[in-house]
């Protein structure tokens, strides 16, 4: 039971988004990511190119590819690079924050790709890489165990690192939050001072006026 659960854990932290957008040739789309420090961030896309003829998303034509910029929280770039139209990036994140990531088609042929529609499939994994298995020998054991455990103790660097983020992120809203109460208390006892002041400033105004009038 406390190993499925260990299981389950290791599933839920390991953070794939996975999602496809329609843009144009040279049009840029960014996403944003919430990511900790000293975190390793792999990124894959595809683009598919507008067929008339066929009225479909196929396979891009040779000549078109992807220009790739991250940013991190404070506008550092941390990746700019062009790829071809199947790629993947990788970066490590050095502060936590928001980070941007920025993808703008590009191509060698202007003419023909001007006014072309495209669809980018994006897939961003955030932590450790899985392990491909495929690649390990069955009859070797002992590798195959020492791979599951470097996965593991990856996986388990990466729970940390997200947990000291969210500690990070709950202090900083705490602190918020403490200062706006705060600021809402001296709001308060600065409105009870001008009401108080101005209620005894109208009834002396208001007892000065019936004795000017002599009515008391």
């Amino acid at each position: 039971m406390g190993m499925a659960r260990l299981v389950v854990i290791f599933c839920l932290w390991s953070v794939v988004h996975c999602m496809y957008y329609q843009c144009y040739e040279r049009e840029e789309k960014c996403i944003l990511e919430e990511l900790p420090a000293d975190m390793l961030v792999t990124g894959r896309y595809k683009i598919q190119q507008w067929d008339m003829g066929q009225h479909d998303f196929l396979p891009s034509a040779p000549g078109l590819g992807m220009t790739v910029t991250v940013k991190a929280p404070n506008e550092e770039i941390l990746l700019s690079k062009i790829y071809g139209p199947d790629g993947k990036f990788m970066f490590t994140t050095h502060s936590s924050g928001l980070h941007y990531i920025c993808l703008q088609s590009n191509s060698t042929n202007l003419i023909a790709f001007a006014s072309s529609r495209l669809r980018v499939h994006l897939d961003v994994q955030v932590g450790e890489h899985p392990l491909d298995y495929a690649t390990v020998d069955p009859k070797d054991k002992v590798k195959e165990v020492s791979y599951g455990l470097e996965h593991l103790r990856g996986e388990v660097d990466h729970i940390i690192k997200e947990q000291e983020y969210q500690r990070e992120r709950e202090e900083y809203y705490r602190r918020k939050s403490e200062d706006m109460n705060n600021n809402v208390l001296w709001w308060a006892i600065t409105q009870t001072i001008i009401l108080t002041s101005v209620g005894i400033w109208q009834i002396k105004h208001f007892k000065d006026f019936l004795i000017a009038k002599k009515v008391v």
